[in-house]
């Protein structure tokens, strides 16, 4: 508790000390109401008050907007952000190591309208990115420093452009938003029941506003610090059409292979119990009849992985507003954001034998278009009849990974401005903004190899969920069993980004004209991204520092350094896959520092600090961008009408830097040189917008807006690199242009009270230029003439090289129903007026051609499910609020589309079930509890896609329930 509490001490000092987040910035449009019953607080508690918060400002925008308002200061609905953003309908958010997040670990696994990796980042308006990207990565945000989130589904033209998916606007806080003297602090704790671990979660806020003359000061400063401990067990096996034809052991093939062709171990000769699997290389070379017998063993390889998933999120804001008279303000605010997602990760991954005892199989049918979309044409032959059920793997073998990932996430904002309403009728906005982002990532492990000689025999069920795995053998989990293989830091790598803005706008108001007001801006933008990359492997951790002998001459046992392992869980799963754990691997804090290096000197491992720079992946990236943009609001028939229309034009330059092989002249050193490139391009982005106020509280809105996304940075980069060995390779693309999209909507809203609501929106949006990768056979004159011996479908020692490209034009389209109330009509008995539901329902189709092995295929974006909806059950009274929530998604596409469906995966339908309460306390204090994922779901992955869905699950996760409690006192308002 001492420390603890002297944490809590220097962590509040140092939020009196940093300035932070605050001010609307640049660009935040207008959202006058039509009415004074519009008028409304930012600063709310409570599920009522947080449910009118976001019911009025979705009601009174001219554009199509949905938005969560914080139920309290430093208390969004969820513990995080990712999670609340999937509440709102037509937005969609993966959970991955037992939170909305990535399932990679990075980037904000969002999906809006069904677009993945399209959406704009925003923070009080402006600008803010994640290092080596253009979204921020949400589920890094500290939740308690948003005051509310905006989803705009199609910005208007004086929102800054970049994401036809839609836009994340996160809302802060400023000292203008409370009446006075504001205090605001929470203490509270998170468990995870699989891990058995509790972590801090802590938030403190202070405001206050001050008289100075004949005008007014105040000064915002909060502070977050949150940690979360999730575990992660799971069995990924391969896809592939693996098929194979079973031979006995008893058969006369079999012992005709003994010493020749095939060499099978004489051990089974005459065994009716084991067959042999051996390969079968083209299928269609059979009769139809016997292939019908041939056997698929996809997914035969589950093997263990045991993950433990530490996220830390630190968050500093504050505001400084100075309003020296009613019409003028000058205001400064800061920003300061740290996640960091760190992973322990103990691997056991298991080999099988060729050789099945008790062989059972199932009815399967495999068939060109699962294997391959019928590449061939013509007919849709039939490869194999039926799949691996049941078996016994005799003498398999095994290896064994401890490893340590950590990513770490900073992001710094300092802006400045002033506004000035210069008459009654015209005012101006300044703004300058600076953002600063690093990002790194660190992926360390080391490979523990079997004793020579060692094999288990591995019993697999394949037909329940989770697939079955038994191991009969030597301990896995004695020392005497292993013996050190290999070390590597996989993704070792750092991201550098700045981004500066300055924006001004003006705008001045009409009296008694259909023409409200009519706006203008201009905005300059500076973006520069550098990365490097200092990945290495293959340092072998053996006596001679050379790669460990077949005969493990020159191994290091394991037993020779015992303190640098641990075991693994033995509650593996909860006991669901049979096998609990318990096998060795090295400790992942073993990795951390110089420790492997000092303890394995001939490995030739180099210090942590001054590691061999990859230089060909360096890059540099610099994007200017010139915007302006002039739009009119309008109302007429008594404001019955109303909308806006405008046009933003924005120029883009980009200069791009990437290193390559050079030689020049054949049988000259290559060396490595830079390569630089410049592009340039003009959009012009039309936008209109229609309110029709049918009556006071029915809406009919029409909507159009023309929007981009430009490519990733990444994509931009100007290299090439091939891998000799495959004669496979990439090239970057610095002149992709971005995705164009014309977006339209309709939608109509009834609102029955305040709170009380309906609304079902229709959209559909066309866009071009889809980033697409396409692959030919190239001559690469920076590398020798590719001589391998896998064939790569090219000929004279040309590279099969893929390039994004824009590419064919797709859309996506769908249907958005939504509404909350509580039940509080007078109508309805006293006791339900305290009771509430709100909910969400979205179906969206998205279309993205693209050639997969010669076939052009309507394909799916990544992430996204056809159905998704969410239903909150309320309850609130004076003492106590409560909420449940259920959010289903269907069948998605994991990462992309596969060339080959049966080597895709797709993640099956699942639900959540999340719950919380809070009690009201006196003396302005309050406690709150929280359970996320009360039935233990998570996003299993399958065999396939969702059109040819499988049914074969790849991987099973089991994450556990995360339970929290938070202590809250609140001063002021």
């Amino acid at each position: 508790m001492k420390s603890f509490t002297k944490f809590a001490s220097v962590l509040l000092c140092t939020t009196a000390a940093v300035p932070a987040w605050g001010q609307q910035a640049t660009q935040q449009p207008e959202t006058a109401a039509p009415d004074a019953t519009a008028e409304q607080e930012i600063i709310v508690t409570g599920i009522r008050e947080s449910l009118q918060s976001s019911a009025l400002r979705k009601k009174n925008t001219l554009e199509v907007v949905d938005s969560i308002t914080a139920d309290d200061i430093g208390k969004l609905p969820d513990n995080n952000v990712a999670a609340t953003l999937s509440r709102v309908p037509g937005v969609q958010a993966y959970r991955f190591g037992g939170e909305s997040a990535s399932p990679v670990g990075q980037g904000s696994g969002l999906t809006i309208r069904g677009l993945s990796g399209q959406t704009a980042s925003r923070v009080d308006g402006r600008a803010y990115i994640t290092a080596g990207g253009r979204e921020f990565n949400v589920e890094g945000a500290s939740p308690g420093m948003v005051a509310g989130i905006d989803v705009y589904k199609n910005p208007s033209a004086e929102h800054i452009e970049g994401g036809i998916g839609g836009l994340v606007d996160i809302r802060t806080r400023r000292p203008f938003d409370f009446k006075g003297t504001a205090l605001s602090a929470s203490v509270g704790g998170r468990y995870n029941d699989l891990g058995k671990k509790v972590q801090p979660e802590l938030f403190a806020l202070g405001s206050t506003r001050w008289k100075v003359g004949d005008g007014e000061m105040g000064l915002l400063l909060a502070g977050s610090y949150s940690r979360s401990f999730n575990r992660g067990d799971n069995n990924p096996a391969g896809g592939g059409t693996s098929i194979r034809r079973a031979i006995s052991g008893d058969s006369a093939e079999y012992a005709s292979n003994i010493g020749t062709g095939l060499n099978l171990n004489p051990a089974y000769v005459g065994r009716s119990d084991v067959v042999y699997l051996a390969d079968v290389a083209n299928p269609l070379a059979l009769p139809e009849a016997q292939r019908a017998n041939l056997v698929s063993t996809v997914t035969e390889a589950h093997n263990i992985f045991q993950e433990d998933y530490m996220r830390t999120r630190k968050g500093l804001n504050g505001a400084f507003q100075y309003k020296p008279t009613p019409d003028l303000e000058f205001y400064v605010d800061g920003n300061y954001n740290y996640y960091q997602y760190h992973q322990n990760y103990r691997f056991l991954n298991i080999a099988n034998s060729r050789y099945v005892q008790n062989l059972t199989t199932v009815p399967f049918a495999i068939d060109e278009a699962l294997a391959n979309r019928n590449a061939n044409g013509g007919a849709n032959e039939l490869l194999s009849g039926t799949r691996l059920a049941t078996g016994t793997f005799l003498g398999s073998g095994a290896t064994s990974i401890g490893g340590d990932e950590k990513s770490d996430y900073t992001t710094w904002l300092i802006a400045g401005g002033v506004r000035w309403q210069v008459t009654p009728h015209f005012d101006a906005h300044f703004d300058y903004s600076y953002v600063k982002a690093d990002r790194s990532t660190d992926n360390r492990a080391v490979t523990l190899s079997a004793r020579s000689g060692l094999t288990w025999d591995v019993t697999r069920d394949l037909t329940t969920s989770p697939a079955q795995l038994g191991i009969s053998g030597p301990d896995l989990a004695s020392p005497s069993t292993w013996v050190l293989n290999n070390y590597a830091n996989g993704t070792n790598q750092a991201w550098d980004d700045v981004a500066g803005a300055a924006a001004l706008d003006l705008r001045y108001r009409f009296d008694d004209s259909p023409i409200k007001a009519i706006k203008v801006g201009v905005r300059y933008s500076v973006l520069e991204d550098r990365y490097r990359n200092y990945s290495f492997s293959g340092r072998n951790l053996t006596t001679d520092g050379l790669p460990l002998a077949a005969n493990q001459s020159n191994a290091i046992p394991v037993t020779a350094v015992p303190d640098l392992f641990e075991n693994s869980p033995t509650n593996f799963m909860n006991g669901k896959m049979g096998y609990s754990g318990g096998y060795l691997v090295f400790s992942p804090d073993a990795l951390l520092g110089d420790n492997v290096r000092a303890r394995f000197p001939n490995a030739g491992i180099l210090p942590e600090d001054n590691l061999a720079e990859n230089l060909l992946a360096r890059r540099f990236i610099r994007e200017r961008t010139y915007a302006g943009y002039a739009v009119a609001d309008y109302g007429f028939l008594d404001d019955k009408i109303r909308g806006n229309i405008g046009v933003r034009a924005v120029r883009t330059e980009t200069f791009a830097r990437a290193m390559v092989n050079s030689q020049s002249a054949p049988g000259a050193p290559i060396v490595i040189v830079p390569n630089e490139t410049s592009s340039s391009y003009w959009d012009v982005l039309p936008t209109a917008n229609l309110a029709w106020y049918v009556t006071p509280k029915t809406i009919v809105r029409l909507g159009y807006g023309k929007g981009i996304t430009r490519p990733s940075v990444d994509a931009l980069n100007p290299t090439i690199t091939v891998d000799t060995n495959t004669g496979l390779g990439s090239r970057g693309n610095s002149e992709l242009k971005p995705q164009r999209a014309d977006s339209y909507d309709i939608s109509l809203e009834h609102y029955f009270s305040s709170v009380n609501y309906v609304a079902a929106a229709f959209f559909y949006k066309r866009i071009k230029g889809f980033f697409s990768g396409i692959s030919n056979c190239e001559t690469v004159a920076t590398f020798p003439p590719y001589t391998g011996t896998l064939p790569n479908g090219c000929t004279g020692g040309q590279y099969f090289i893929t390039q994004t490209v824009n590419a064919a034009t797709g859309n996506a389209k769908g249907v958005e129903i939504s509404g909350q109330t509580f039940f509080d009509y007078p109508f309805l008995p006293d006791f339900l007026h305290k009771f509430g539901v709100a909910g969400s329902f979205t179906y969206v189709d998205t279309k993205n051609p693209l050639t997969l092995n010669g076939q052009l295929t309507d394909t799916p974006q990544p992430f996204t499910s056809k159905y998704n909806w969410t239903a909150s059950g309320l309850y609130e009274d004076s003492f106590l609020s409560a909420r449940i929530v259920y959010t289903y998604r269907s069948k998605a596409i994991l990462f992309g589309v596969a060339g080959n469906p049966i080597d895709g995966r797709y993640i099956d339908n699942f639900g959540l079930l999340d719950a919380s309460v809070t009690f009201n306390l006196p003396a302005n204090f309050s406690l709150s509890f929280s359970a996320e994922n009360l039935t233990n779901a998570a996003a299993n992955r399958y065999v396939g896609e969702p059109a040819l869905a499988t049914g074969i699950e790849r991987q099973h996760f089991v994450n556990g329930r995360n339970f929290s409690v938070t202590l809250r006192y609140r001063f002021g308002s």
